[in-house]
């Protein structure tokens, strides 16, 4: 069956997908995932937003606001981290703290949806989506708490599960690549880099549109064939020293390794004209960094 290569989802985050022109593709996703129509009211920085996954702070690639004023949080993890559930606790925390001003109620706590896509197995599980949310259950009649009707009607939320933050887990290695659902055929997508022709989910036609190789010019598709090199390149330092057991002796190695090949990107970057924004929000180079080069 024919597929169609595209781009990976994480450089599309961080260079495409950041364009309100482009919302169509993220909106797609999102309805799958979360089942309900999602509308991207507008694209977010954030202080927490870093260009490389394995980045010692918390990092996220992607913020929206959607049209019901719900914050969703995307993130891709390459490398494995163990204590990425509370990375995820923290960052769904900060994003709610960010968006609250001194002296607001309780209120005004925004709703936080957060989206994590690993390429690592996380946890003990068979599966390759998990959802979880705060449900209130009681201890002995084991029913589940719902909001009175004032709350019910203050917030248009049934259950307080609808007012606490919500965590999906996407772990693709754990996909066998057989699409039988329209979420199916994104998660393929997420670990493939492609789809077939056949596929129909929503969102996944205006992927092929902008999401394509070839509509890249020589030099984008020269930076774009440097990041997933430099994503290959870490993968397999991180699994020799995993093997080999020597995290700690090679830790300061590696990361001057990292350093280099930055560098060496920011580098060509320039010469193919990209702008020193852009370049600092893909490499993490400082601008000082940059700058030198252009020198």
């Amino acid at each position: 069956m024919a597929e169609r290569e595209l781009i990976s989802f994480d450089w599309a985050m961080k260079r495409v997908l950041r364009s309100p022109a482009n919302s169509s593709v993220l909106e797609g996703f999102l309805s799958v995932l979360l089942n309900q129509e999602i509308k991207i009211e507008a694209i977010l920085e954030s202080e927490s937003n870093k260009a490389f996954a394995d980045d010692k702070y918390n990092r996220l690639d992607l913020k929206v606001r959607d049209a019901k004023g719900d914050l969703i949080i995307i993130e891709i993890q390459y490398d494995y981290q163990f204590d990425f559930f509370q990375r995820m606790l923290f960052g769904a925390s900060k994003t709610i703290v960010e968006h609250m001003y001194k002296g607001d109620n309780y209120e005004k706590v925004v709703k936080v949806i957060s989206v994590n896509i690993l390429n690592f197995d996380l946890g003990k599980g068979e599966d390759y989506v998990y959802v979880g949310k705060t449900c209130f259950i009681g201890m002995h009649r084991h029913d589940k708490l719902k909001l009175d009707e004032k709350q019910q009607k203050y917030f248009d939320k049934k259950y307080p599960e609808d007012l606490f933050p919500e965590y999906y887990l996407i772990k693709v290695k754990n996909f066998d690549d057989l699409a039988k659902t329209p979420l199916d055929e994104w998660i393929y997508f997420l670990k493939n880099s492609s789809v077939k022709t056949s596929f129909t989910a929503p969102g996944l036609s205006d992927a092929v549109e902008k999401l394509s190789l070839m509509q890249m010019s020589r030099e984008e598709r020269m930076a774009y064939d440097n990041y997933i090199d430099m994503i290959r390149q870490r993968q397999s330092a991180h699994m020799s020293a995993k093997m080999s057991g020597i995290f700690e002796g090679r830790a300061e190695g590696r990361a001057e390794g990292r350093a280099e090949e930055k560098l060496e990107i920011a580098a060509k970057m320039l010469k193919a004209g990209f702008s020193l924004e852009q370049i600092t929000d893909i490499t993490g180079l400082k601008l000082e960094e940059i700058q030198k080069l252009s020198k």
